[in-house]
């Protein structure tokens, strides 16, 4: 949509061309209009695409496959696979070389899992590719290993209650993460935008005509955690998924920063994913929870998820 200065400026540009002209204040002679630049429309986006990425990008368990090693889940209804067909990108101007579990390590070796390796992922880029995105820093902040002592912690925390209702603590697992005045959590976020910077500047190095976005993560918890009791139980505290919650935010924020630092793209999945949790009802959320649907991996986006996640990317492609 053209916005109020722009239309103004396109009506004085076509009064001007039809040879019209407007009384100034002072009655001196006609106003000359005063070239303004306009933003430069972003171009469409092109091929060859290559798709970077982890779990979240490659849709876990999401059939049908759409080949590679077993072990990297790679969907073909993926958000990779989803923006590829909406931008109508066939054949070799689509690639994905996503894989389930992939750190920062994995972009630029060999990755070991079931079925075989896969190739390091930056490897398929090329001087020839206009289009990168991609998802990775989850693993590198070992996301899943913090929900699961947060979950153990829960459990310890709710034996010491029913013992003794005085030494509860509302939030064990922020407890154990900032034990000694230090918070461990965010040093090892401070140590993936590290690592990602260097990702960064190794795609611009090998693709450097490319548009390149990196993609954060939806939203797993709530912002009221209310509703997850009926989802998760009192595994975790009130306090901790909060704190979970806070992480996973704080985990977008270095992403984007990051990504804004290098000069590219950031494409947020977490705003449009609110209310779509892991703690929604099964029809709304866009995340499973740890006990998921048959046949979707826990902790992970579902097919409506992935469609979620390939709006936002287009959405971000094309504003």
């Amino acid at each position: 949509m053209i916005g109020r200065v722009q239309s103004a400026c396109l009506l004085v540009a076509l009064l001007a061309a039809a040879g019209c002209s407007a009384a100034s204040p002072t009655g001196a002679g006609p106003v000359r209009p005063t070239a303004r630049p306009f933003a430069t429309p972003t171009p469409a986006p092109t091929g060859p695409y290559v798709a970077i990425g982890d779990s979240y990008t490659a849709g876990l368990q999401l059939q049908p496959s759409a080949g590679g090693p077993d072990g990297c889940g790679r969907s073909a209804v993926n958000y990779p696979s989803l923006v590829a067909k909406d931008l109508k990108l066939t054949g070799g101007d689509f690639t994905d070389v996503s894989c389930a579990g992939a750190t920062t390590a994995d972009l630029t070796a060999a990755q070991r899992v079931d079925g075989g390796a896969n190739p390091a992922q930056l490897d398929r880029l090329t001087p020839g590719t206009r289009l990168v995105t991609l998802g990775i820093g989850g693993n590198d902040a070992n996301f899943t290993k913090v929900m699961a002592r947060c979950a153990e912690e829960g459990v310890a925390q709710a034996l010491i209650a029913a013992l003794d209702p005085r030494q509860a603590d509302a939030s064990p697992c922020r407890a154990f993460y900032t034990s000694g005045g230090t918070d461990q959590l965010t040093t090892l976020l401070n140590t993936v935008g590290d690592r990602l910077a260097a990702v960064l500047a190794e795609v611009h190095r090998r693709a450097p005509q490319a548009r390149v976005y990196v993609v954060g993560y939806p939203a797993l918890l709530p912002a009221d955690p209310a509703p997850c009791t009926a989802v998760l139980g009192k595994a975790v505290p009130a306090g901790d998924l909060a704190f979970l919650a806070e992480k996973e935010q704080q985990l977008n924020g270095v992403l984007r920063a990051r990504a804004t630092a290098a000069g590219v793209g950031f494409v947020d999945t977490y705003t449009p994913s609110a209310g779509h949790d892991m703690c929604a009802g099964e029809a709304e959320r866009w995340v499973e929870p740890p006990f998921p649907a048959p046949g979707r991996a826990p902790l992970h986006p579902n097919a409506a998820g992935q469609q979620g996640m390939a709006q936002a990317v287009l959405h971000t492609l094309r504003g």
